[in-house]
């Protein structure tokens, strides 16, 4: 149903600022070429906004806004050299080890 609003609203958008430019054409006296393309983009701007609206639910004010739980930040993560037990021999070696909070 989305992609059904939207594509309405694109193609009204466009179909808007195809015919303002062809109108501004049949006047013979004077250029009004810079109001067509405005006409054309404010009318593109306003369809878009419209059509945001509509796609995303508009407001809703019956059941408040929409929050979400962004849940817990990532760990802090960094890396320290740290002695760790050699298998092999019983004996220590450094390795670079990742350690997070």
């Amino acid at each position: 149903m989305k992609r059904i609003v939207s594509s309405l609203l694109i193609a009204t958008a466009l179909v808007g600022s195809a015919i303002q430019p062809a109108a501004a054409r049949d006047h013979h006296h004077h250029d009004n070429t810079g109001r067509a393309i405005a006409g054309g983009l404010a009318a593109g701007v306003v369809g878009g906004l419209i059509g945001g609206a509509i796609v995303n639910g508009g407001p809703r004010y019956v059941d408040g806004p929409r929050y979400y739980d962004a849940g817990p930040p990532p760990p802090r993560c960094w890396y320290e050299d740290r002695d760790v037990r050699n298998r092999y021999d019983g004996g220590y070696h450094t390795e670079t080890v990742r350690v997070c909070d």
